[in-house]
């Protein structure tokens, strides 16, 4: 199909026409996807009414509306490893195992950074971090259980709207790198 064709079904090579994922024309809509755009990435976009009502977390009421396994959906946590601001990605129902990612960042110590800290550096807010297009570009650890899948979804930049996207894809697009950072809640 030509790119004029998909153009008028409302599709690109970007998006897809899985359960979830946007069917309309695709466009910057945050940093996240200008970012992936400019580089030329596959990804799928998925939107959905975030209820912030909501008794579940931020990721697994994304994991529940767009009907994907929480272990599929991946939460960006912003962290402070000896004293230097950097993301650990890790899926929604997990924690983030502090020494470990501590230790992928070769780094003694971390702590989990203020919410407030998280933003600012970022320029998302919470519940709607995106690990790709932030203001300033952090060091970004993910977690090894990703290269299980061949995509997983991560926040796209607000709540309610997250990307599907290839691990490795993710890896290169950030700069980051992959290891065991992951623990059971």
């Amino acid at each position: 199909m030509s790119k004029s064709a998909k153009d008028a079904l409302g599709t690109s090579d970007h998006g897809s026409s899985k359960r979830g994922a946007s069917k309309h024309a695709e466009h910057a809509s945050t940093p996240a996807v200008a970012a992936l755009l400019a580089a030329d990435i596959p990804h799928t976009l998925h939107t959905y009414d975030h209820d912030p009502d909501s008794d579940l977390s931020y990721g697994l009421e994304a994991a529940q509306a767009i009907g994907i396994d929480p272990a599929q959906v991946f939460k960006t946590l912003c962290v402070y490893a000896d004293g230097a601001l950097a993301m650990g990605v890790v899926p929604v129902d997990q924690m983030l195992d502090l020494k470990a990612v501590a230790h992928a960042l070769s780094a003694k110590k971390a702590q989990m950074a203020p919410p407030a800290d998280a933003e600012r550096v970022t320029g998302y807010v919470v519940g709607g971090i995106s690990p790709i297009g932030g203001r300033k570009r952090l060091p970004l650890v993910l977690d090894e259980s990703a290269q299980m899948f061949a995509e997983i979804y991560v926040s796209g930049g607000r709540r309610g709207f997250d990307i599907g996207i290839a691990p490795t894809d993710l890896v290169a697009v950030t700069g980051g790198s992959v290891a065991p950072i992951a623990k059971p809640n």
